[in-house]
């Protein structure tokens, strides 16, 4: 039964692990190969993303649900700064707030797929997702 539970807590790891290096590989294709220059909430975004690709990596191969303690912080801060973000973009309200004064207005869209799907939205469904499988790795042992 031991070895079920922590077969389960492995596949909640690899795939809080996959969505951080997914997410990261995202972002550095849209700066470097597509050349979108990245705004001051996107660096915030990848602050929080970046070690996550390298802590769930340790965490997945050592089988350590402790690292959540470190994993979950992360992914729910970087959360909130996507859903910010998100809101500057598609609220006009959320603009005014505190908006970007150097280089990239953070209220810009590079891309608008299908009328609401932004970077910001998908580093928030990338947040999500790695927070969702981080608590699921817990809660099954």
């Amino acid at each position: 039964m031991e070895t079920k539970q922590s077969d389960k807590s492995q596949f909640f790891l690899y795939g809080a692990w996959l969505t951080a290096i997914i997410a990261t590989m995202g972002s550095l294709y849209f700066s470097e190969i597509r050349s979108f220059i990245p705004c001051e909430l996107c660096w915030y975004q990848r602050i929080a993303m970046y070690p996550l690709t390298l802590i769930l990596g340790v965490a997945t191969f050592q089988n350590d649900i402790t690292l959540k303690k470190i994993v979950l912080p992360m992914s729910i801060i970087g959360g909130l700064i996507s859903l910010f973000h998100y809101l500057e973009q598609k609220v006009p309200g959320f603009a005014a707030i505190k908006p970007c004064t150097s280089g990239v207005p953070c209220s810009s869209e590079y891309i608008n797929w299908f009328g609401f799907i932004t970077i910001p939205f998908l580093a928030l469904t990338a947040f999500i997702l790695i927070t969702l499988f981080t608590i699921l790795s817990g809660k099954t042992k």
